[in-house]
């Protein structure tokens, strides 16, 4: 299961707000493709199934979900948030990942 920093929780829980959802989770997903093989989704989901893993991260908790398969590949990763100059936007720490492309959303 990946698990989220306290500033991606807080940034996800601001997306949701703004978006008036809080009843959705964030789902965090590995999909074939990208340059590198692999590539990361995540998005805002209203669908839990039964074999989806869920937790709860932040303060203020929000809930993430992960399909069974992605899960796997996500053991141990970590979604962190930072909004600076030189880097802003979510970014994921994978030790799954053997190699990964120039721009970050893909791996192998």
């Amino acid at each position: 299961m990946i698990t989220l920093t306290e500033p991606a929780a807080k940034k996800v829980k601001e997306l949701l707000e703004a978006e008036g959802a809080t009843d959705l989770a964030l789902r965090v997903a590995v999909r074939p493709g990208g340059c590198s093989g692999f590539a990361y989704e995540m998005f805002f989901d209203g669908d839990v199934a039964d074999d989806d893993e869920k937790a709860q991260f932040g303060s203020d908790p929000i809930s993430v979900v992960v399909d069974s398969a992605s899960a796997q590949l996500l053991a141990g990763a970590t979604l962190d948030y930072k909004d600076g100059l030189n880097q802003a936007g979510f970014a994921i720490t994978n030790p799954n990942a053997q190699r990964s492309c120039g721009c970050g959303q893909s791996f192998s």
